[in-house]
C-alpha cells in the first residue's frame, strides 16, 4: 500500500499527489500530436488513464510510427496503382504534382480515420 502524505489547506487535508515520471525524450510529430489532441477532446477517460499511468506519450509515439508507416505505404501503393511514375514526372511535372497531392490527401484521410481518430 502506498504511503500518502497530506498537507493542510485551511480546514482541509489535501493529498500530495504526483504523476509518475513519463519519458521526456519522446518527441511527438504531427500524427502523434493529432492523436493526443483527439484523446484530450473526445476520449477523456482514456487520456486521463494514460496520463496518470505515465504512458500517454509512449502511446502517442506508437500511433505516430504506425501512422507514418501506413501513410508512406499507402502513397507508394496508390502511385503504382494509378501509374504515377518518374516518367510522368519528367514528361508533365504539373500533372505529376497534382496527382501526387491528390494521393497524399486520400492517404491522409485513410490514416486519420483508421488510426488517429479512433
Amino acid at each position: 500500500m502506498a504511503n500518502i502524505t497530506y498537507r493542510q489547506v485551511a480546514d482541509y487535508m489535501i493529498p500530495n499527489l504526483t504523476l509518475p515520471p513519463e519519458e521526456t525524450a519522446i518527441r511527438l510529430g504531427k500524427w502523434g500530436m493529432m492523436h493526443k489532441d483527439y484523446l484530450l477532446k473526445n476520449k477523456k477517460v482514456l487520456f486521463t488513464t494514460l496520463l496518470t499511468q505515465g504512458e500517454l506519450y509512449q502511446h502517442c509515439a506508437e500511433i505516430e510510427n504506425m501512422a507514418r508507416d501506413m501513410f508512406d505505404t499507402l502513397v507508394e501503393q496508390m502511385k503504382v496503382t494509378e501509374g504515377v511514375t518518374e516518367q510522368l514526372k519528367e514528361e508533365n511535372q504539373m500533372e505529376w504534382i497534382c496527382r501526387v497531392q491528390n494521393i497524399e490527401v486520400r492517404a491522409r484521410e485513410i490514416v486519420n480515420s483508421s488510426l488517429i481518430y479512433t
